[in-house]
This record gives structure tokens, C-alpha cells and sequence, in this order.
């Protein structure tokens, strides 16, 4: 048993030095095949890049959170100005209506009030939103 486990370990051994010698060679190998030069100026422009790279993303993020400002400053006055919009809308809905209501009321009264459909273009041009176009 203790004479085979040596032998096992020897030829363990053997075999990882093969290995490293193999990996020595083709590691020298590969070394021929790129030239110095042209790694050093890879791993510069790589540095050049990765610069480039950290300062547009430090913009990027100024630029987030200036946006974030900008909207949270608008949202406010926009939600404020929706609601004054339909504030007005609904004001001028039921002013229609009224005037609509007494409109009809003079002309329950004095049929002759107002011009008929063919001459009230030249009067009000404005178009009537209440009709679908």
C-alpha cells in the first residue's frame, strides 16, 4: 500500500512538472507571436478609453441628476397648472351653458332676436366646440 501511494505521488508529480513545462512553453510561445510595442499601445489606448469612458459617465450623471431637479421643480407647476385648466374648463362649460339657457329664453320670447342660420356666420365665427367636427 505505502510503496504504491509513492509511486502514485511520483507519478503525480511528473505529470504537474510536465504540465508547468508545457504551459512555460506555449506562454513563450504566444510571447512571439504579439509584439511588445503593440501591447503597450493597446493597454494605452485601453486608458485612454476607460478616461473617456469615466468622464462621460460622470457627465451622464450630473446630467441625471439635473434632470431629476428640472423635473421634480416642473411637475409641480405642471400639476398645479392642469388643475387651474380644468378649474377653467369647467367654469367655462357651465358659462356656456347659461348663456346657451338664455339664449333659448329670448328666443322663446322674441322670436326675431337673433339673425337666422344664414346671416349668423357673418356675426360669430367662432366655432361652436360643443359640436362633434
Amino acid at each position: 500500500g505505502r510503496l504504491n501511494n509513492e509511486i502514485c505521488f511520483h507519478e503525480r508529480s511528473k505529470m504537474e512538472e510536465s504540465i508547468r513545462a508545457a504551459t512555460q512553453q506555449v506562454s513563450e510561445e504566444f510571447k512571439t507571436l504579439v509584439k511588445a510595442e503593440d501591447l503597450s499601445s493597446l493597454k494605452h489606448l485601453q486608458h485612454l478609453i476607460l478616461g473617456r469612458l469615466q468622464d462621460s459617465n460622470a457627465v451622464l450623471s450630473h446630467y441625471n441628476d439635473f434632470a431629476e431637479n428640472c423635473f421634480t421643480d416642473v411637475s409641480s407647476e405642471f400639476t398645479r397648472n392642469t388643475r387651474l385648466l380644468k378649474s377653467m374648463k369647467a367654469d367655462l362649460d357651465y358659462i356656456f351653458l347659461k348663456l346657451r339657457s338664455i339664449k333659448a329664453k329670448i328666443l322663446a320670447t322674441y322670436p326675431d332676436a337673433f339673425p337666422d342660420e344664414s346671416t349668423s356666420d357673418t356675426f360669430d365665427r367662432r366655432p361652436d366646440l360643443d359640436l362633434p367636427q
